[in-house]
């Protein structure tokens, strides 16, 4: 759906490259297929085996690199990231990756990070009491503390100690002068994937950047792994006993790229069986079928093949509408979605329209969409979601940090029906989303994480990740 409007977003996207002359354009190339998974800043760091070079910027990947920026940063190795802010704010301090310089003849290091640390604050505080200063406020800097702290004599025991004390999910990037090093958290919760490029090595946290630079997919990083390359080649190591893997469920729903594979399973593929499960679970007589552009696409057309109903773009997205910082009121929050939003009228008007959505949050997006479809001339709308209700707050990345603010956890499925205006509203099971995801899959050797749908999470959570309003609630 509108990531500007909906109020559901990834935190990030992480790239790196090893072994190119020219790692850096790779990485522009490579964040700008990652946009999608953040937009409120942009940053690469390049070694040339000596010293380290970074730039980073506000805005889209575009925006933070003027013309000629990428020129300067030179080097064989690189990482990059896109970031949206959901763990320590916004502002230029917490664009990553952050670079932490050595003075004193050890290895400097950049670091990037895709997930959410949920004992950050914990260790933060730990650190301070030991004299660390901290330069951001995002929980991606406690790695830097915890390596630069350790007592281990080699860069991999020392990130390898470091990954111990945190919790959470993590994809992390670490750059020095002489290696690149990726860990995946010990639940694999948020994607990343190795490729080759000619004879360099790419990273990344969707396949999709692969595509775009001409590399080969070559294998995904296993949960609580290590990996290292560096001028001698490519390894690895376990730090965590592998567990059951928790891929974030959200991925397959909403926050990847269509054309990305995540456990070796396409995420149109499961976009659209979601789509063909929904219609089996929530069949309605109908006329035509559309898709809130542009992550539910997908489950529409499966819906529509699935129920013999034809699917037509009732809805299209206005892709030149860019980002405001007017502080609008209510009246101008409405014109704003028709600004990004329009209903067709020549397509919907006298239609009984079943409108599938990939979610719901908050709620105020589904109303504004369904009062656009009404207003376009639809004699019914009946809104199918393609995933379960959003109960639980998520304290892994996305920006859902409170109970109250998910309209799932505090209404019925009648109530809001009635609030967003609709003839009728049904969501997917939580056994048919899981059936949708893992169709045509390896046999579900991969777990999810369903969390923001159950409440079981993965990990533990610490008292001050939370709201203080899902404290009375867990407590």
């Amino acid at each position: 759906m509108l990531a500007e409007i909906k109020g559901l977003n990834e935190e990030c996207g992480v790239f790196a490259v090893w072994g190119h002359k020219e790692a850096a354009q790779i990485a522009y190339y490579g964040l700008h297929s990652l946009q999608h998974r953040g937009q409120e800043g942009a940053g690469i760091a390049v070694t040339d085996g000596d010293a380290l070079s970074i730039h980073k910027g506000l805005g889209l990947v575009t925006e933070a690199f003027k013309e000629g920026e990428i020129d300067q940063l030179h080097g064989h190795a690189a990482i990059g990231h896109v970031r949206y802010a959901t763990a320590g704010g916004g502002g230029l301090v917490n664009c990553q990756p952050l670079l932490f310089r050595s003075h004193t003849g050890s290895e400097s290091l950049a670091v990037a990070h895709n997930g959410n640390l949920v004992n950050a604050n914990e260790v933060k505080h730990q650190l301070e009491s030991q004299g660390s200063i901290f330069q951001s406020t995002s929980d991606t800097e406690v790695l830097a503390h915890l390596i630069k702290r350790s007592v281990y004599p080699n860069l991999e025991d020392k990130f390898k100690n470091a990954l111990s004390m945190l919790k959470g999910a993590y994809a992390f990037t670490v750059l020095t002068e002489d290696k690149l090093l990726i860990a995946q958290d010990p639940q694999g919760m948020r994607p990343l994937s190795i490729g080759r490029l000619g004879e360099a090595y790419v990273v990344a946290s969707e396949t999709c950047a692969f595509d775009v630079i001409g590399a080969e997919y070559v294998r995904e990083v296993q949960p609580g792994e290590i990996v290292t390359i560096d001028d001698e080649g490519i390894r690895s190591i376990l730090f965590s006993n592998a567990s059951q893997r928790a891929l974030c469920s959200m991925e397959y729903i909403y926050l990847s790229r269509p054309d990305s594979n995540l456990d070796q399973i396409n995420v149109h593929s499961a976009r659209k069986q979601l789509g063909k499960q929904l219609a089996k679970e929530a069949p309605v007589e109908a006329d035509i079928v559309t898709g809130v552009p542009e992550s539910s696409i997908s489950a529409a057309i499966g819906y529509a093949e699935q129920a013999g109903i034809p699917y037509e773009l009732g809805l299209i997205k206005n892709r030149y509408v860019g980002r405001t910082f007017i502080k609008p009121s209510q009246e101008l929050r409405e014109q704003g979605v028709k600004m990004k939003l329009s209903a067709v009228r020549g397509v919907v008007e006298g239609k009984r329209v079943v409108m599938v959505d990939d979610s719901i949050v908050r709620g105020t997006t589904s109303r504004r969409i369904v009062r656009l479809l009404k207003d376009a001339g639809a004699l019914e709308v009946h809104v199918r979601i393609s995933s379960p209700p959003i109960t639980h707050p998520c304290f892994y990345g996305i920006d859902t940090s409170t109970k109250e603010e998910l309209i799932a956890a505090t209404h019925s499925i009648e109530e809001m029906r009635e609030q967003m205006g609709a003839d009728s509203l049904t969501f997917l099971s939580t056994d048919g989303m899981l059936e949708g995801i893992n169709h045509g899959g390896k046999d579900s050797a991969c777990g999810r994480c369903m969390a923001c749908f159950t409440g079981e999470y993965p990990t533990e959570i610490y008292q001050d990740t939370l709201h203080p309003h899902d404290k009375a609630v867990k407590s």
